[in-house]
């Protein structure tokens, strides 16, 4: 199987409108380690390529050798389509953006202690 890791990391990252900056901070590391990667100078750690993975959607298969499943593709048709320039948001994103929420679920936790207490 050729390796062809930097190809296929610039033509998933464009398919998910990321630029190299959104994927660096993703994966914690610089732009200038994606432009190495793509330009294949260098190449990430097996940690940060299944992290890759994750992020982009696809099978390590399809990411290092451009080998594509069934499942990937069927999976890839089934993807709701974000706006262009946003991404998933993730779990501590979303509390940060939503820390108010905590407030109203106490009231409605301590609600139901106090209805079972009598």
């Amino acid at each position: 199987m050729e390796n062809v890791f930097n190809r296929q990391l610039v033509k998933l990252r464009r398919q998910q409108n990321l630029s190299q900056e959104q994927l660096a901070h993703e994966l914690f590391v610089s732009r200038q380690s994606i432009s190495k990667w793509e330009q294949g100078e260098t190449t990430p750690d097996l940690d940060t390529v299944v992290k890759l993975a994750n992020l982009l959607q696809v099978d390590l298969n399809e990411l290092v050798g451009g080998q594509t499943t069934e499942k990937s593709t069927e999976s890839a048709k089934s993807r709701s389509v974000l706006p262009e320039g946003q991404r998933p948001m993730n779990g501590w994103e979303f509390f940060s953006k939503n820390w108010w929420m905590v407030f109203p679920l106490l009231v409605a936790v301590g609600w139901v202690v106090v209805m079972f207490q009598h």
